[in-house]
């Protein structure tokens, strides 16, 4: 078993610590206080600090101590997990938390670390508008905290905690990474799609049902986006149904999608539409198959394009190959 240790700084670190102790492969979490040394500010080491001077602003970022086990989990997908716990744009603040204490943080103890965390947040700031803050340098000291500091929310556990678990489980469904795709121009649509999937897709119409292109096709593959290329379902969700258009019984990430009240033609429904592309797809109906989760998403063909599993990988979706065969 080969060790490694990193320093997490999440806000407050009693619902980091619970956070980072869950996952499989983390060995074992202490909380502390840590500064990392600033280059050209010489920062005095400190033997101990107390919780009192922290909060004074004694400069130390409240701090979890992550040691893994390498052969189970890589600090990649440690820092990924991390990155689920904060909002990264935020400076000296998470949750209800304010002050210096409360900053984001990645404190590394050597070269290759530095390297992972630097090429993780630059992969982060991808993701967003807005600078991320999450401070990033080398482990100048590392001070254990107080003793009732320590797992304090399995010590109380109806303790405080500034971490949504539930948020995170479902940003954790997530398989399809936005930032892979790019929606057309509306020029490029009117260039590229049929007269058909630009009405469906763009001004919400709907083809007819049982002559259109996916209705029957049961040949394992994947669904995408016809106006981004992102992936929606998979042919392993995919079922018949007497409705006359494609149905799934779940998208392929629950992130992918989006629902909107559909008051048109005298009806309540909810449409769906996509995330990167915004494109009409279609409606999601309580009528699907119960061993599936009773859900039935009715799909215009127009609106997709279909990858055959053997052609899959050199389209460049090949890391989806295993979504085909899982059941849920």
């Amino acid at each position: 078993m080969e060790q490694e240790t990193i320093y997490l700084a999440g806000g407050c670190f009693w619902g980091t610590e619970k956070y980072m102790e869950q996952i499989p492969g983390v060995l074992s979490t202490r909380v502390g206080y840590a500064l990392g040394k600033k280059e050209g500010i010489e920062q005095k080491r400190r033997e101990s600090v107390s919780y009192e001077e922290v909060c004074a602003h004694s400069g130390h970022a409240e701090t979890v101590e992550v040691i893994f086990d390498r052969d189970k989990i890589s600090l990649e997908e440690i820092l990924k997990e991390y990155f689920y716990t904060i909002d990264p744009t935020s400076l000296g603040r998470q949750g209800a938390d304010v002050g210096i204490q409360y900053r984001t943080g990645i404190y590394t103890t050597d070269p290759a670390q530095d390297a992972i965390a630097a090429k993780a947040l630059e992969k982060l700031q991808k993701q967003y508008d807005r600078p991320v803050m999450v401070e990033h340098l080398p482990l100048f000291q590392f001070l254990p905290a107080e003793e009732y500091h320590q797992k304090y929310l399995t010590k109380h556990p109806g303790g405080y905690c500034h971490i949504n678990f539930a948020k995170i489980a479902r940003e954790k469904a997530r398989c399809v990474d936005p930032a892979d795709y790019k929606a057309m121009t509306k020029a490029e649509m009117r260039e590229k799609l049929t007269p058909l999937q630009y009405a469906v897709t763009q001004e919400n119409e709907t083809e007819p049902p049982f002559f259109n292109e996916y209705w029957q096709t049961e040949e394992p593959g994947l669904y995408v986006d016809i106006t981004s290329g992102e992936p929606l379902f998979s042919s392993r969700d995919k079922f018949l149904s007497a409705c006359g258009w494609p149905a799934f019984s779940r998208p392929l990430d629950p992130n992918a999608v989006t629902e909107y009240d559909d008051l048109s033609h005298d009806m309540i429904r909810t449409e769906i539409r996509s995330r990167v592309g915004n494109a009409h797809l279609g409606h999601v109906f309580n009528d699907g198959p119960t061993e599936s989760g009773g859900l039935r998403y009715c799909i215009n063909s127009a609106s997709l394009r279909f990858i055959p599993e053997k052609d899959m990988e050199k389209e460049g979706y090949g890391a989806f190959l295993s979504f085909l065969r899982e059941k849920s």
